[in-house]
């Protein structure tokens, strides 16, 4: 049993050891994707009433009578 809780705190220190020597990098996004995706918004709001309506019957809080 010693030896399992020597081998546990080995490892939790090793762990411990690679946090502080090697910090995780950073993330860093990439320029090329952010700047490829445009959306021209007032172009939108133009083309949203040429949009297809469709009529939908909702019954969501519809509850039986109980019969």
């Amino acid at each position: 049993m010693k030896n399992v809780a020597v081998l546990v705190a080995a490892f939790l220190g090793g762990i411990g050891v690679k946090l502080i020597f090697f910090p995780t990098p950073k993330a860093e996004a990439d320029l090329v994707l952010i700047e490829s995706v445009r959306v021209d918004v007032s172009e939108l709001h133009q083309n949203a009433g040429n949009l297809p309506v469709r009529k939908f019957h909702d019954m969501t809080l519809v509850f039986p009578d109980g019969d």
